[in-house]
């Protein structure tokens, strides 16, 4: 590929929630009293806005669901964060990308101010040249993040013709195409079924991820030593 932008996803793409989000979701859950949908309906839920995302659960509504999301974020600011661990090659990537010039920016469905407070728990920040998310909780776009495309491509002045959107979810390819920007689907998220299927391309590691962004020499010349130790462990 030929491209100057990279917008990445967060959650399933360049941080690995390690159960962070699917525990908090069932501890906010059981704390209210309502019964546990299981795991798999609750990974599904990794991606959207929590407004729309828990809607989709038995005993949600109208009148308990901001205490829910409350009660979730109080159980993800304490314990979730930190429990979040970067994808095993992707800060020698984002480094590698910076050091090439390309335009490095998160593009994440998460309200803005706690997508921050995650990239700077993971120290993420400096790796990055900008960070852009839902304004809060309310979830007024729906599921899209077309929005949040948008505006990562107007504030760079990108040019979407050589720009990507890398994610692990049918939301982050359907933003890329209503932006006309191609997209890049990594298949150790949250993907469901075969929703990666509508990227444009995919792939299973950061070195292959590497590859396809810098091509096989530029991403020979980044020292994917993290991935190794974590191949040892």
């Amino acid at each position: 590929m030929s491209v100057t932008s990279v917008l990445f996803d967060l959650d399933g793409t360049l941080v690995d929630p390690a159960g962070s989000i699917t525990s908090g979701i069932r501890h906010a859950l059981v704390a209210h009293g309502l019964p546990d949908p299981g795991e798999e309906k609750i990974e599904a839920l990794v991606g959207p806005p929590l407004q729309i995302g828990l809607r989709t659960l038995d005993g949600v509504t109208d009148a308990n669901i901001d205490s829910v999301i409350a009660a979730y974020r109080a159980r993800y600011s304490e314990v979730g964060m930190r429990q979040s661990v970067v994808y095993p090659g992707m800060r020698t990537l984002l480094d590698g990308l910076r050091a090439a010039g390309i335009h490095t920016a998160v593009t994440t469905a998460k309200p803005l101010p706690i997508a921050r407070e995650l990239i700077e728990a993971q120290s993420l920040a400096g790796s990055l040249d900008a960070v852009h998310g839902n304004t809060g909780e309310g979830g007024s776009h729906g599921s899209s993040k077309a929005h949040i495309v948008a505006a990562a491509l107007k504030h760079a002045d990108l040019d979407p013709s050589r720009s990507v959107v890398v994610g692990d979810r049918h939301y982050d390819l359907d933003a890329a195409r209503a932006n006309g920007v191609k997209s890049i689907g990594v298949r150790w998220g949250f993907a469901q079924g075969d929703e990666l299927d509508a990227a444009d391309y995919r792939v299973s590691s950061a070195v292959e991820l590497a590859q396809l962004l810098l091509g096989r020499d530029g991403a020979a010349e980044l020292n994917f030593e993290e991935l190794m130790q974590e191949g040892a462990r």
